[in-house]
């Protein structure tokens, strides 16, 4: 493998992001990494790649700096850049809650759990597990009896949970999340509020789970998505499953795409055939857009475009709504 991926974040008071990340993007660069930082006043939170050379320097740089000592990186291998541009942007925060009173982690979260500790803990029968991350990233892997709120982005979590507290009345409450950083507010707000008891968080998210040797992902079904090139990673290194479906027919997939129409963007799981068959999108509307990428891309003749068009009018696929973009 010749390159790194770094997943890492860090709530500490950063007094102006803005200059920050403009300084840091500039340092990112010309150490010759790739990815996509978030810089808000609360702190950090991102992921980039780069050969190990790059990783380490960028390592270093971060255990050093006073505001960033302490701050443990997830590192993943891989054969190429995870991104293809590095970004780092300002933000007014680094998690979207859209909550009236923000959450501060440092006064209030939940429990830290290690590896080990949340292996056994969510199969306790008075136990709920409650994946805090959106409903996309939920269907191509999650942990074993996880709840999945009927919600599609992060943002719209706690409404659900306020509507559905009786599914948390009198249980232990353990909340997981890719690396952490959305676990860090989440867990404190069900404590604040008042959900549930003894709420919990599996420290350092699904990343340093599936790393740990004794729990080796194990209870983990399907991948776990990432915001990157490569967009799903293994994470059960024992007995792996697929429990990702394919959009159009239902079959077991894994294979995550972006709907051909550049103003929806949705992402879908299907088979390269089933993505040929539609034409790359996830609706009629979609597959009839004049800019259709995966029309461009192949330069599709239109008597095929047509068929395919045609084939999609006489089945069920025309009855599907647009999915929409990803927030």
């Amino acid at each position: 493998m010749k390159y790194r991926v770094l997943l890492y974040y860090h709530y500490v008071k950063i007094e102006d992001p803005e200059t920050f990340a403009a300084e840091h993007l500039k340092f990112c660069k010309d150490l010759g990494l790739k990815g996509r930082i978030l810089v808000a006043q609360e702190g950090i939170n991102g992921t980039v790649s780069g050969d190990f050379e790059q990783t380490e320097r960028y390592i270093e740089y971060m255990n050093n700096h006073p505001m960033f000592k302490d701050m443990p990186f997830k590192i993943d291998e891989a054969n190429n850049h995870a991104f293809k541009k590095m970004h780092c942007r300002p933000r007014p925060e680094l998690v979207n809650l859209s909550l009236e009173e923000d959450i501060d982690p440092h006064e209030i979260t939940g429990d830290y759990l290690t590896p080990e500790e949340w292996y056994e803990a969510i199969q306790d029968e008075n136990t709920v597990v409650l994946d805090v991350r959106n409903d996309y990233e939920y269907d191509v892997g999650h942990f074993r009896g996880a709840i999945k709120p009927d919600v599609t982005t992060f943002r719209d979590t706690p409404e659900w949970v306020l509507k559905n507290k009786e599914l948390f009345e009198g249980k232990r409450v353990l909340t997981y999340c890719t690396g952490g950083i959305r676990c860090e507010k989440f867990s404190g707000w069900l404590k604040r509020e008042g959900i549930g008891e003894n709420i919990g968080q599996l420290h350092g998210g699904i990343a340093t789970y599936a790393k740990n040797p004794a729990s080796q992902g194990q209870l983990w079904d399907g991948k776990m998505y990432v915001f990157d090139e490569r967009l799903t990673v293994p994470i059960n290194q024992v007995n792996p499953t697929i429990v990702g479906k394919d959009y159009y027919d239902g079959t077991p997939c894994e294979r995550y795409v972006n709907c051909a129409n550049p103003e929806c963007n949705a992402q879908i799981l299907c088979s390269e055939e089933n993505q040929d068959k539609h034409l790359g999108a996830c609706s009629m509307e979609c597959a009839e857009h004049p800019r259709n990428r995966y029309i461009m891309k192949y330069n599709l003749p239109q008597d095929i475009v047509e068929e395919r068009l045609e084939s999609m009018r006489n089945s069920d696929f025309s009855n599907l709504d647009q999915v929409g973009p990803r927030k």
